[in-house]
């Protein structure tokens, strides 16, 4: 199961690889395409030996992805696909739709960040919540992994999986990823015996 955290600083990105998160996200709003290298470059040298096992994803910059040599998510509106195809480098992008999500999937995106599945404060120009019901129409529209993203937490999180996502995104849940991470190891064996 994915687990992806984003965050905006070297301690916390770090912290989350050592607790649980398959997936490091750096958003740094408000900042240029320099320190957004820098910072990146910060994570990637402390996650040392971890970084085999944690990707590191650079939020909306591609020309800052491209410099790293990571892969970069885009929201809808964002420019950049042509970009990081020419450039080789992997991309997410986002879907509130099952038409966004088989867009992106023909574009080529390496996953899909779907919701905003409940309302979130993190994200202010996030669309009308998808719920679990739009969740579960984007994941069974491709053959991508889903991650949902949107008011997720430990809770909520195995309705998400349940509704056929390959995993979750979290901003202000990121300080309880141990919890998420057995929530999600959990719903994982759950299936897995329910299959046998």
């Amino acid at each position: 199961m994915i687990l992806h955290a984003i965050t905006a600083d070297l301690e916390t990105a770090v912290w989350a690889a050592a607790n649980g998160a398959s997936v490091v996200q750096l958003r740094l709003k408000g900042v240029d395409t320099a320190r957004r290298v820098r910072t990146g470059r910060e994570v990637l040298e402390a996650l040392g030996e971890r970084r085999a096992a944690v990707m590191v994803v650079m939020n909306d910059d591609v020309e800052a992805a491209v410099t790293l040599g990571i892969p970069v998510h885009l929201g809808q509106g964002d420019p950049g696909v042509e970009r990081a195809r020419s450039a080789g480098i992997g991309f997410g992008r986002s879907a509130a739709s099952v038409d966004e999500a088989r867009q992106a999937e023909a574009e080529g995106a390496m996953y899909i960040g779907a919701g905003a599945v409940w309302e979130t404060p993190s994200k202010t120009d996030a669309g009308p919540a998808i719920g679990l019901e739009g969740l579960a129409a984007i994941c069974s529209s491709v053959g991508i992994p889903v991650v949902a993203i949107g008011g997720i937490d430990s809770g909520n999180a195995p309705a998400c999986i349940a509704a056929g996502a390959s995993g979750v995104a979290v901003i202000r849940a990121v300080s309880e990823l141990p919890r998420l991470r057995a929530a999600l190891d959990a719903t994982a064996s759950g299936a897995l015996e329910e299959s046998r």
